[in-house]
Formats: C-alpha cells, sequence, structure tokens
C-alpha cells in the first residue's frame, strides 16, 4: 500500500512570519544595548541578514560567520561599539520566545497533517527555530523536522535534502513536493534534490528566470487544492 504524499515545508515566512519576529527581536536586542533603532534601521538589518544568509547558501560563507558578521556590519553602519557576538546571542535569545504565524498557516496545517505527511525543513539555528516551534505549538503536525544546523547541511546544498530524505521512511521523490518563500533556498534546493516545488511568494517578489519553480502561489490556502490536483492521481490512505 502506498503511503501518502511526502509535503516539505520551510518555516521562516511560509509558516511563521520571520520578518515581524525579526524586527522585534532585533528591536529588543538593540534597546538592551543602549542604540535606539528605527523603521528604517530595522528594514536595514533585513537586507544585511538576507545578503549574508545568501551568501551562505552559495558557500561563500560559514554559518558563523553569517550569525556575527551581520551584527558586525550592521553596528559599523550604526557607528556603535557593542560586541556583535553579544549582540547575536542577546538577538537569538528574544528571537527564540514568541511567534507570529503567516496569515493562514493554522488552517493551513490543520487541513494538511491528516492528508499528507509533513515535514519541516528549516535554514535557522536550531535553538531559535525550536523555541519558535515550541512557542507556536505546531511541531506535532510533522512528521519530522530538519533543522540545517542539525543535519550538517544548508539549503539549498543537496546533502541537505538528501540527509532529509534517508530519514523519511518510503521516501519516493515523485510523491514529494518542496514549499517555502524562498527562491534562493527552498526552489533551487528542491530543483537540486529533484523533487517538485512550489514557491509561496509571501512578498509578491518578482520571478526569476534563473530560479523556476513548477508551482506558485501568492496565498496559503491557495495550497491544499494545488496539492489535490497534483497528486490526485497518486493520493491513497495512509
Amino acid at each position: 500500500m502506498k503511503t501518502a504524499p511526502c509535503v516539505l515545508l520551510d518555516l521562516d515566512d511560509t509558516i511563521l512570519d520571520f520578518r515581524k519576529a525579526e524586527h522585534r527581536a532585533l528591536a529588543r536586542s538593540l534597546s538592551a544595548f543602549g542604540i535606539a533603532s528605527d523603521e528604517q534601521i530595522l528594514s536595514r538589518y533585513s537586507e544585511i541578514n538576507k545578503q549574508y544568509w545568501e551568501r551562505l547558501e552559495d558557500g561563500l560563507l560559514t554559518r558563523e560567520q553569517v550569525l556575527v558578521g551581520r551584527f558586525q556590519e550592521l553596528l559599523y553602519e550604526l557607528g556603535a561599539s557593542a560586541d556583535a557576538s553579544q549582540l547575536r546571542d542577546t538577538y537569538e535569545r528574544n528571537l527564540s520566545e514568541g511567534h507570529f504565524f503567516v496569515d493562514g498557516a493554522e488552517e493551513l496545517l490543520e487541513l494538511l497533517q491528516d492528508r499528507y505527511r509533513l515535514f519541516l525543513i528549516s535554514n535557522g539555528t536550531a535553538v531559535v527555530q525550536e523555541g519558535r516551534l515550541a512557542s507556536a505549538g505546531i511541531s506535532h503536525c510533522f512528521e519530522q523536522i530538519f533543522i540545517s544546523e542539525k543535519v550538517g547541511a544548508n539549503k539549498p546544498d543537496r546533502v541537505f535534502f538528501e540527509r532529509c530524505f534517508e530519514q523519511i521512511p518510503g521516501f519516493d521523490r515523485e510523491q514529494s513536493i518542496v514549499v517555502g518563500d524562498s527562491l534562493t533556498s527552498d526552489i533551487r534546493g528542491g530543483i537540486n534534490a529533484g523533487v517538485k516545488t512550489c514557491w509561496f511568494n509571501l512578498r509578491r517578489l518578482p520571478a526569476r528566470q534563473d530560479i523556476v519553480p513548477d508551482y506558485r502561489i501568492d496565498r496559503l490556502e491557495e495550497l491544499p487544492p494545488l496539492l489535490e490536483t497534483i497528486f490526485r492521481s497518486g493520493k491513497c490512505n495512509q
């Protein structure tokens, strides 16, 4: 008997709203070091952070260089003398506390968890993601949770996905799909791993000709009917 299709979901800005959490955590962390922040500073950090993670995805930086370097660059631009490593620790502690759901995420998990085998795939720091997942109370929705720091490889590296697949009993590439908001991490990673991909374009970003997903949605409520269509011929009882 075949098993239900596997849906590998990204966490940040797919299930949990990372931008809201990031801004709150950074504002609290800068305040703890006596540094005032405003929307411009918070947005600038988001830009820096994105650039650093993309360098990690391209193999140009290590995880540690990303986690500390982004704060070194921000502090340099602000002309602040705080210690970047200490700011990183404070930020991660603040980020691990609490959560914000992407619109429709709770309803999505409720709909999908009895129809598909759900897995979580994240490039985030383990202690941060585990704290946010505990706050959100959604870990039970997933058969397994894969965090790159524990897997020992990062999305979009094929090694990350292969190590995940090896831990999924009865895994079938043809009956699997990666769903995430990042073209460079989730979609390129799914393509590298030879599985179907669905781009959740939460931020309404322009498409890229060099990274082309199999499917695209702009709202999470579009995903259940799409999955039904994709796997209709392969759907079966668990």
